[in-house]
């Protein structure tokens, strides 16, 4: 039985690389096209919650003269978490994993980041934070993810421009960046779609973590929601490999960011420069502006904006943006 293999953007340090994936079925269609129209287009986004991951199939990482392998667990997920203490140069690399069921062998390419020296680290949500996806309208939301596709979503108004120059803030040599990684409640599923669609948009090449695989489609009208605390481990997760660094959080006020950021204020009080919280409605919420003020006492700047260009404004004011 032939294999799909979907590989995520891993990432290293001096001491450990992390890579992570999935295997199903194989679909036997090819890769999903996220450019196609009207019902073709629905249809695809369907499919994607129609996987059938593999449990307990065995996988193998090569990367550089490493060669480890281990087993999928019941939901078809995988994760290396291998010490690595060989120098790699900082940038993108390239590794390959390969799946083995049944006599067949099949192999895909990843990439894993190992960051550029920098002073700063962006995490950011994705839905409502620079995907413009009416998160806390459920049907519109389903409307929209299944009406229009990568070429017709849209980012909020500058987003890209304050996301570029954030990337860029305190770097000399043209081709470092600061470290982005979005993390959201979004499932796996749309992880090739997210892809795409920060490509499309030229947004910050980022490490992304996404929610619990779903597989069916009963599942598919559920995207999205319910419990979002696996963003604070998601997110401690990175500052736990990073803890040298100072980080630039991004959200939104339609669900549970800023709560989820102040717990990530109060667990790292030394590590966070500043909050960002997109608000969504025609009115901030209130809410929101008191814990954006209890963050404030723990040194944290706070940015509660409605468009981008505050935002950035608010970089440049701060000094993150020179």
């Amino acid at each position: 039985m032939k294999l799909d293999l979907k590989l995520y953007r891993g990432y290293a340090n001096e001491k450990e690389l992390v890579v992570y994936g999935h295997v199903f079925k194989a679909r036997g269609r090819g890769d999903y096209a996220y450019d196609k129209k009207k019902l073709k287009h629905a249809l695809t986004i369907i499919q994607m919650f129609r996987v059938k991951p593999m449990d307990n199939v065995e996988v193998e990482l090569r990367f550089e003269d490493l060669t480890v392998r281990t087993r999928t667990m019941h939901d078809g997920y995988f994760r290396f978490s291998i010490p690595f203490v060989k120098p790699i140069k900082s940038g993108w690399h390239t590794y390959t994993v390969t799946g083995f069921h049944e006599g067949d062998a099949t192999t895909g390419e990843g990439e894993l980041l190992k960051p550029y020296e920098s002073k700063v680290s962006i995490i950011s949500d994705i839905d409502d934070t620079f995907l413009v996806s009416h998160s806390n309208n459920f049907f519109k939301k389903i409307y929209v993810m299944l009406t229009r596709n990568v070429n017709r979503r849209k980012t909020f108004d500058d987003v890209v421009e304050h996301y570029r120059q954030l990337s860029i803030a305190g770097q000399d040599a043209k081709e470092a960046s600061n470290s982005f990684f979005y993390v959201s409640s979004s499932e796996w599923n749309l992880y090739g779609f997210i892809v795409r669609f920060a490509q499309e948009n030229k947004l910050p090449k980022a490490v992304i973590k996404l929610k619990k695989l779903k597989t069916g489609l009963r599942d598919f009208v559920k995207t999205g929601r319910g419990d979002h605390d696996h963003k604070f481990d998601k997110i401690q997760d990175i500052i736990d490999f990073y803890p040298s660094i100072d980080y630039v959080l991004l959200g939104d006020d339609s669900q549970q960011d800023p709560d989820i950021y102040e717990r990530i204020c109060k667990t790292f009080p030394m590590n966070i420069r500043a909050v960002y919280i997109r608000q969504t409605g025609h009115h901030k919420k209130e809410r929101v502006g008191e814990i954006l003020k209890n963050i404030n006492t723990l040194d944290v700047h706070t940015c509660y904006f409605k468009k981008s260009t505050k935002a950035l404004r608010h970089s440049k004011q701060i000094g993150i943006i020179n």
